[in-house]
């Protein structure tokens, strides 16, 4: 962790932040309060897991809440996939952004294990 000063440095943890700023304006219509909430929390929880295992002040412990937070990128990636398939279904419009938002997770799980990788050569050198 020596390059990283705080997790305000991080690329990933900045746009872990507006990917949870952007599911929580897409959904500030919702009347689907379950769904809607479950996607605030996995948004949420991308970057607060990084900031968690960052100021841990632990190689293993940051790489551990690292893939807690790619964890919550592949959960709130599902969800807004099965958002879209009820849109669909219920010939609703789409979640705004739902397509961008999709891609920013499969984005920010590329660069989480980038990370975890760096951490992990780091530490073993």
């Amino acid at each position: 962790m020596s390059n990283i000063n705080t997790f305000e440095d991080l690329e990933v943890w900045k746009r872990g932040c507006q990917l949870a700023v952007d599911v929580y304006v897409a959904n500030h219509a919702s009347r689907d309060f379950g769904l809607k909430d479950q996607m605030q929390r996995s948004a949420v929880s991308i970057p607060s897991n990084i900031a968690e295992g960052c100021e841990r002040d632990s190689t293993p412990d940051f790489i551990k809440f690292l893939r807690y937070s790619k964890s919550s990128c592949g959960e709130l990636r599902t969800q807004l996939y099965i958002t879209e398939r009820v849109c669909r279904k219920l010939d609703l419009q789409p979640l705004a952004g739902s397509r961008d938002m999709i891609a920013e997770t499969k984005e920010l799980s590329k660069m989480l294990q980038g990370l975890i990788n760096s951490l992990k050569r780091r530490s073993n050198s």
